[in-house]
């Protein structure tokens, strides 16, 4: 039942004419995209400036997309409200729908990135998209039932919620952590743990000419679970269980080896390498959840034709995918990076906008505001879920762990030397002891001749010095010196791997668009996104473009999980456990979003 104000029995059987004060005014605005999108790719843009803060970003995406789908229910005798369920009429429906949640729109937006470090740009471009839109901003009231009035009231009480939603916004977002692990210095060798299945903070090098202290890593969101989520009743019924420890009889091999691959996936970086790859879909994806067993499509389900092979350098592959799907600094975080998916998907000419699959097509508007609602409520979903998992199982980065084995020795042989059972495994050609033959004048170590005993591996070398320009490319290094395909200033996320936020937000939102779509496959079976040549930002590269591409959302999100290993930054077990926790956030809250159409959802 719908929950009504006092005041909106008179809105019932008014009526309200959104365009009265604008008559006079044209609008700037793109006129092929809905207020809706506007107003998304407007709060991306927020976000690009912003702090990487991927969980609160999500929020912010969910917050914002259910502010503007009341302002849309609002109108809609049959929808139920999110913050706000009023029911209102209109001479013309569609005008007052884009004015409320304009209003809905860029009071909120203007409240939560008050603080942002892109504060200036950002609410100077929030009060730039009112004039373009042609809505005086200073319209601030929330009382009575013109379409402002409408807006103001939803983004009050979207503000109001998000004070008590858990989030401990009013205090900046932070939470209480303290680490078993002092911190690994980024810049020096090897690292000392107590606990080494337990993640380690980072101090990371500052930039050069920065004079202030390094700090060391905080844990972003520990508390997180504790946010009020969208569609999720129980995170117990999502939870994976435990990775694979370091010294436990059922884990250690699994553990060692997940070290292994990601020193595999860090030799595969160097673009002067002639190893070659088929990354069409017809080679890669139809992956069963949660594993990387499948081995492509034969044909496309969509045309019914086999896909065309798309040859690329291997090492172009590793490092395009590792930064396409980093989302880190100065992006639009994970989160983000899928509306911008869903907003390609939406504008594809072959896409039929009929929501599910079902009924009569719907126009941009509808179909914008109701799929931020239902994708934005899964990323939201997600957030919680992979940060409860990030908080109680408190899990060790592959910075940690392969510094800290490749420091005690290998584990292979127990009569070799150097020889450590919670050591390295050696694997011939990628993880070795260092001898007096192998650092011989011209052989393979030579340049590690100082350092007989220890373990070398043969990995991604690390940053050049001219990015724009050079390349690292990979060789053998001490296994205590390993970086992640990162950059310097960056390294790894501040937070626990277990399990990867990546895997997660992208299963959930894979799972929302193939079920508002009616579809789990791209339009016309086939999703292409072109990385440019030159474009990398970690190092120089790709020399020619790279074309990704994907049958379906699910081979995209499985891509964006794999894309951890790559970049070193997470292990298989993170990427697995997260694709599953995500599928199930994504169904519930497409499930959950329907309700709301229907108007048979409950009260948050």
């Amino acid at each position: 039942m719908r929950l009504v104000a006092a005041f909106t029995a008179v809105a019932m059987v008014s009526t309200a004419c959104a365009a009265s004060d604008t008559a006079e005014c044209n609008r700037t605005v793109d006129p092929s995209r809905s207020v809706a999108r506007v107003w998304n790719e407007v709060l991306l843009d927020a976000i690009r400036r912003d702090a990487p803060a991927p969980t609160v970003h999500a929020r912010n995406l969910f917050h914002v997309s259910a502010a503007m789908w009341d302002a849309w229910a609002a109108y809609d005798p049959d929808a139920s409200g999110y913050f706000v369920d009023e029911y209102h009429r209109a001479r013309d429906v569609t005008a007052a729908r884009e004015e409320a949640m304009s209003y809905a729109a860029y009071r909120l937006l203007s409240h939560r990135f008050a603080r942002s470090p892109g504060a200036g740009e950002s609410l100077g471009d929030f009060e730039s998209t009112m004039e373009s839109l042609c809505y005086p901003s200073t319209k601030a009231s929330g009382l009575g039932s013109s379409p402002s009035a409408v807006g103001n009231r939803i983004a009050e009480a979207a503000i109001a919620f998000g004070g008590s939603d858990g989030s401990n916004e009013a205090d900046g977002y932070r939470g209480q952590y303290a680490p078993v692990n002092l911190p690994l210095a980024v810049a020096k060798s090897g690292t000392r743990m107590e606990d080494a299945n337990a993640w380690q903070p980072l101090f990371i090098p500052r930039l050069p000419g920065d004079v202030s202290a390094p700090l060391p890593q905080q844990f972003l969101s520990p508390h997180w679970t504790e946010v009020t989520p969208f569609a999720i009743e129980s995170i117990d019924d999502l939870d994976p269980g435990p990775p694979p420890y370091l010294g436990d009889p059922s884990g250690d091999r699994a553990f060692k080896d997940s070290a292994v691959e990601v020193i595999r996936y860090s030799s595969y970086l160097d673009p002067r390498e002639d190893q070659t790859i088929d990354i069409s879909p017809g080679h890669m994806g139809d992956n069963p959840l949660g594993s990387g067993d499948g081995d492509g499509r034969e044909l496309n389900p969509v045309t019914g034709e086999p896909y065309e092979p798309n040859l690329v350098a291997l090492g172009d592959f590793g490092r395009v995918l590792a930064e396409f799907w980093a989302d880190g600094p100065n992006s639009e975080t994970p989160p983000g990076h899928w509306n911008t998916i869903a907003n390609f998907v939406s504008d594809s000419p072959l896409l039929v906008r009929r929501i599910g699959a079902e009924g009569p097509e719907v126009d941009r508007l509808e179909w914008d505001v109701k799929l931020y609602f239902a994708l934005n409520g899964a990323v939201h979903d997600a957030a919680i879920v992979a940060w409860w998992a990030k908080w109680y199982y408190d899990y060790t980065r592959p910075i940690s762990m392969i510094r800290y084995m490749g420091g005690l020795g290998q584990s292979t042989d127990p009569e070799g030397g150097s020889y450590h059972p919670d050591g390295l495994p050696l694997v011939d050609d990628l993880i070795e002891v260092i001898t007096e033959a192998s650092s011989a004048p011209g052989e393979r170590h030579a340049h590690l001749s100082g350092h007989v005993g220890e373990v070398a591996i043969r990995a991604w070398m690390g940053g050049p010095d001219d990015p724009e320009a050079e390349v690292g490319g990979t060789g053998w290094i001490r296994a205590v010196d390993w970086m992640p395909y990162q950059k310097a200033t960056f390294v790894t996320p501040p937070f626990p791997g277990y399990v990867s936020g990546h895997s997660t937000f992208s299963r959930a939102a894979a799972e929302v668009l193939a079920a508002f779509t009616g579809s789990e496959y791209f339009p016309g079976g086939l999703g292409e996104w072109e990385v440019p040549a030159g474009s990398l930002q970690f190092e120089a590269g790709p020399a020619a473009p790279v074309t990704l591409q994907w049958a379906s959302y699910f081979d995209a999100s499985d891509q964006a999980g794999i894309s951890r290993l790559y970049g070193g930054i997470h292990v298989r077990a993170d990427d697995f456990a997260g694709r599953v926790m995500g599928s199930i956030c994504g169904i519930q809250a497409w499930e959950k979003a329907r309700q709301y159409w229907t108007g048979s959802a409950e009260e948050p």
